[in-house]
């Protein structure tokens, strides 16, 4: 955990644990930077994470999906994204999470298939073109801010994983049908994101490389050929969203762990990070070992920012966090009171499911 690693574009990471990109909610309403985010990130950042992670950070106004969320798709965030980044930069490398919410945002490849809210619609070959513009624009926003790289958002059920999966699009043009279809969105995105930065800039992809919560159609197989893909259109990293980082896939009938298949899938040069479940270093050591190159912490990363600086014996504090030990390790209001959602992880907050 504790060596340095070096993605194919040349930045170099100090070690293998990096911050996942988490929803917090302590943004302007125009996505302008909050003072409760830098805090979040500059605390995180100076726990000694060899890779920051922004939240998700919309690209365009049309694909903005929350309120209190990062903005990076008009000149008015430049300056607050470029004090983040001065903020960050002295602690180590940090990348910007580039975000299209899909059918969150309206937008789908199909809004029925997607299950999408009132006034969803299906996306034109206009709007996809526009797409691929505006992860270039807020890729370049994000250089010039000074960050040291971006990953474009796959993930989560967001835009480019409906397009991914076969039950949310049944498109029978470019973008659908056929794995080389539902990849044609993402693909010209990391296509046009890699050629409009710099070479020694950073550009990643997360990935969900399996039905994870729900059968969409995302199978261990497409994802083995499309990680491939992604490391000739030039990704210095993938990064798997994964409920168990080192565990298997749910719904399909394999002993063999999904960080360990995509590893065999990828060229040994580009790294591979995974995230889900890690709460301690045996814990992450128990990924790397399977395949992984890096680790991504979120829950375990929120309660604990020095995760990476603290000793084996060391104390971790578990969920449920309580809100005066998040204040007391830069957790703003709004973040708190949006943790208070999730089941079991924040005292007085939702309760744990017992079914």
């Amino acid at each position: 955990m504790h060596t340095s690693i070096t993605l194919p574009c040349g930045l170099s990471l100090p070690n293998r644990v990096a911050l996942a990109p988490l929803t917090n909610l302590q943004s302007q309403p125009d996505g302008s930077l909050g003072e409760d985010e830098l805090r979040w990130l500059e605390r995180r950042a100076s726990g000694g994470f060899g890779l920051i992670s922004t939240c998700a950070a919309f690209v365009s106004k049309q694909g903005h999906a929350w309120p209190g969320q990062l903005g990076i798709a008009e000149p008015k965030h430049l300056a607050g994204l470029t004090r983040l980044a001065q903020a960050l930069a002295p602690h180590g490398p940090a990348i910007v999470q580039l975000h299209h919410g899909g059918v969150q945002a309206k937008l789908a490849p199909d809004p029925i298939s997607t299950g999408g809210p009132e006034g969803a619609r299906a996306a034109t070959v206009q709007d996809l073109e526009q797409v691929v513009e505006d992860y270039v624009a807020a890729a370049q926003m994000a250089e010039q801010a000074g960050f040291a790289g971006v990953e474009i958002h796959g993930a989560n059920g967001y835009l480019f994983t409906q397009f991914l999966a076969p039950e949310d699009n049944p498109r029978t043009d470019a973008y659908g049908g056929a794995l080389e279809g539902r990849a044609k969105l993402l693909r010209d995105t990391l296509q046009a994101v890699r050629a409009a930065v710099s070479p020694g800039f950073a550009v990643g992809v997360r990935l969900s490389p399996v039905d994870t919560w729900a059968k969409r159609g995302l199978v261990l197989a497409d994802t083995e050929r499309l990680v491939k893909w992604l490391a000739q259109d030039g990704a210095d990293f993938v990064h798997l969203s994964l409920r168990n980082a080192g565990g298997t896939p749910p719904f399909e009938d394999t002993d063999v762990p999904v960080v360990q298949s995509i590893r065999a899938a990828l060229p040994d040069s580009v790294p591979l990070i995974s995230a889900g479940g890690i709460w301690t270093h045996d814990d992450a050591r128990a990924v790397l070992d399977k395949g992984a190159d890096l680790v991504a912490l979120g829950r375990v990363a929120i309660g604990n920012p020095d995760w990476p600086r603290q000793g084996e014996n060391q104390e971790i504090v578990r969920t449920p966090f309580t809100p005066e030990h998040l204040r007391s390790v830069s957790v703003g209001e709004s973040f708190v009171t949006y943790l208070k959602k999730f089941p079991g992880m924040v005292v007085g907050g939702a309760p744990v499911r017992t079914h």
